[in-house]
């Protein structure tokens, strides 16, 4: 293999993973990166344009081989900001949801906690690229990522799903992992594609600096929110997660 492709989702909870990725020479010299939001991550690494992916776990199913690599993960021990149900409404007054559509590993969390957990009957709909503006009267929505934390001050009701999951399971959460479908990495890659991830939380201040956001506390969202370590616990909620996925039918979409 002459170079390694690796597609990451664009988000800011990616950026102190890719902060010492893009650093890092001897990953530059056979790697290319590009980014892109969650849904289109996935099927880069669904249709072999991608060898690597941080991708949703959703999508873990439609592959036929993978392995999950390196120590990190986007998870979720506690609330995690960037992943809620908003509503206009409390969710028992909830009639339709639409669904984020940049996810997969959420949008079907949150199939996961209305059937097991709210045990809620509801329309769910494939929302459009201007979804967030129909968000009102008793429809809700699940909206992902930076638009997340910005729409946090916008809603009177907001249900962040990894605090539900870990209410409903006692298990933590993982939305996003790092896969790979290839079995001709270069030599060494791997080990040397885990430690750049690691370079980030070393130096988050400048990941803070490089990323400008008014909206929310980067500093928290990096410390608290989202929990990067993938550890036996994360991988017990994984497994959890898609086992329950796998007695839900497909979405149509």
């Amino acid at each position: 293999m002459k170079q390694v492709q690796v597609a990451a989702v664009s988000y800011l909870n990616t950026k102190p993973l890719l902060y010492g990725v893009k650093r890092s020479e001897a990953l530059l010299a056979n790697t290319v990166i590009h980014e892109g939001y969650p849904s289109k991550i996935a099927q880069d690494l669904l249709s072999g344009k991608a060898h690597v992916g941080l991708v949703p776990v959703a999508i873990l199913p439609q592959l036929n081989n993978y392995t999950l690599i390196t120590d990190f993960c986007i998870g979720a021990t506690q609330a995690v900001a960037s992943v809620c149900l908003f509503s206009k409404v409390p969710i028992e007054q909830v009639t339709t949801i639409l669904l984020d559509y940049q996810s997969r590993s959420s949008i079907n969390l949150c199939r996961v906690l209305l059937r097991h957990y709210w045990q809620k009957d509801v329309q769910l709909v494939a929302a459009n690229e201007h979804f967030i503006e129909a968000i009102d009267g008793t429809t809700a929505g699940v909206i992902i990522g930076d638009r997340a934390l910005t729409a946090l001050q916008h809603y009177p009701y907001v249900y962040d799903l990894a605090e539900h999951w870990i209410a409903y399971s006692g298990l933590p959460f993982v939305f996003a992992a790092w896969v790979c479908t290839a079995t001709d990495l270069p030599q060494g890659w791997e080990a040397t594609f885990n430690t750049a991830n690691a370079v980030g939380f070393e130096h988050l201040p400048a990941v803070i600096a490089e990323n400008n956001f008014p909206d929310y506390d980067l500093y928290r969202y990096y410390t608290q929110n989202i929990s990067y370590r993938l550890d036996a616990a994360k991988l017990q909620g994984l497994n959890r997660y898609l086992e329950l996925l796998k007695s839900m039918p497909p979405l149509p979409w």
